[in-house]
């Protein structure tokens, strides 16, 4: 008979060893049961760290990625026409002496050195249209703008407003009652403010993409051309409608102080002693801050050694000995145009990928500003304002220079001009022409080619 209690409990009809076994196995199954599932944890606690470590080292690249800096996209043909025109300024700044047919035109006409100023102006302009579509925050934009043009005013007054007398001159100081405000980067700064910063306050008010038209692109950035075309107008009514009266100046020789007396009492005149150019800079920077030693000495009226540097006539008008500004204010509020007229290039390289499109948007705009410039030169005359005088300072020079034997002319820069230049070719006009071409030319350029290999730049 059966225990009672083993059928309550269900064992009746299983033998106890019987029993025992299926318990095992039982157990047993649990275990394995278990082990699978300690082992699927595992594996998803392994697959949870993996995960985890790839998240963690994603955003460390990600962390610091800021801190490699991309390797900027450069514009090979603007970076080529830049350095052909610092080849120009220096061949026109230092060859130009002695071959005055590239230096600048002493007033009406146009010269190689001429060219170098506008040039310039329009590189700003090209450069400022592709610098600042990096930079989406107007506020950031703005002050980089303030800075680079601080930074420009700065070097101008240092290097042109008389602090510097290099290389010729080892001395430094300047008189500030003599201290020429005005200069080439002075310009230079002028335009890249007023250029930059309606670029970046009219950001907004401009499509992100063209609308189709040949005229599209004018519509779009008319702000800009309209600032252009302001400050062209405000130059060209100053000039005809200002009133010059009669003016005066002092010429210290060696015989003291002596006081000239410029008679003028019109207006619309585009001469050199009574344009309203003068008239302006002697009015709002003082005649004592004004370039002493204005290019229209070289003037047929001013000197017999015309075209060149020389004593002045005796007869020679008063205005030959006074001083002029030519990168004066107004002068400066007109070459705006120059970079406006760079930006709008700037802009075509921007909006037109293909190549065929962009020479038929800049060709189509070179043409009508050539047709413009010679109606100008036809109605007005072509006035040369000297726009472009002390563009090579010679700061290198200067430091050589400075180590001299017995006397400063007996230095290194002077040595090698005449000994293994003009001597060895018998002629001042020739030698110096080759020092210009390969000992500063071809110098600078090996200097510069060397500094980019090096990733070595300076910056304003």
């Amino acid at each position: 008979m059966e225990d009672p209690r083993r059928v309550e409990e269900g064992l009746g009809h299983i033998p106890l060893e019987d029993y025992d076994h299926e318990k095992k196995k039982e157990l047993a199954k649990i275990d394995d049961e278990a082990d699978r599932i300690d082992d699927d944890d595992t594996e998803k606690e392994r697959r949870s760290r993996a995960e985890q470590d790839d998240q963690q080292v994603k955003e460390k690249d990600k962390e610091e990625q800021p801190l490699i800096k991309e390797k900027s996209k450069r514009v090979a043909t603007l970076d080529a026409f830049r350095g052909l025109t610092i080849v120009v300024m220096i061949l026109v700044d230092d060859a130009g002496g002695v071959y005055s047919r590239i230096d600048h035109s002493p007033w009406n006409g146009c010269t190689l050195a001429d060219f170098v100023m506008p040039f310039f102006l329009f590189i700003v302009g090209v450069a400022i249209a592709l610098a600042l579509k990096k930079i989406p925050k107007v506020n950031d934009a703005v002050k980089k703008i303030i800075l680079r043009t601080l930074k420009l005013l700065f070097w101008g007054i240092i290097l042109q407003g008389g602090y510097s007398h290099a290389p010729n001159d080892l001395s430094y100081g300047v008189d500030m009652k003599k201290i020429r405000w005005c200069g080439i980067l002075q310009r230079i700064a002028l335009v890249y403010l007023f250029v930059a910063l309606i670029e970046t306050f009219t950001t907004k008010l401009r499509p992100t993409v063209l609308a189709p038209g040949h005229f599209s692109i004018f519509t779009a950035y008319k702000w800009q051309w309209l600032g252009g075309f302001v400050a062209f107008l405000v130059y060209i009514i100053t000039t005809y409608a200002l009133y010059v009266p009669d003016w005066s100046f002092v010429v210290h020789n060696h015989h003291g102080p002596e006081r000239y007396m410029v008679k003028c009492g019109m207006r619309g005149h585009l001469g050199p002693a009574c344009n309203a150019v003068g008239y302006v800079d002697r009015q709002v920077w003082g005649i004592n801050h004004l370039y002493t030693m204005p290019v229209w000495s070289r003037l047929k009226a001013c000197t017999l050694s015309y075209p060149d540097s020389g004593p002045l006539r005796t007869d020679a008008p008063i205005w030959c000995r006074a001083p002029f500004e030519p990168e004066g204010l107004l002068s400066s509020i007109s070459a705006i145009l120059s970079g406006t007229i760079g930006i709008h290039y700037g802009h075509v390289l921007i909006h037109f990928k293909g190549h065929a499109e962009r020479l038929k948007q800049w060709v189509s705009m070179a043409i009508v500003l050539l047709v413009v410039a010679i109606i100008l030169h036809f109605t007005n005359g072509m006035n040369a304002m000297l726009v472009f005088v002390m563009a090579a300072q010679g700061i290198f020079a200067a430091f050589i220079n400075g180590w001299y034997y017995k006397n400063q002319d007996n230095n290194l820069v002077n040595w090698i001009l005449n000994h293994v230049f003009i001597d060895v070719w018998k002629s001042e006009r020739v030698g110096t022409l080759l020092y210009v071409i390969f000992a500063e030319i071809l110098f600078w350029g090996v200097v510069a080619g060397v500094l980019h290999k090096l990733r070595i730049y300076w910056k304003l």
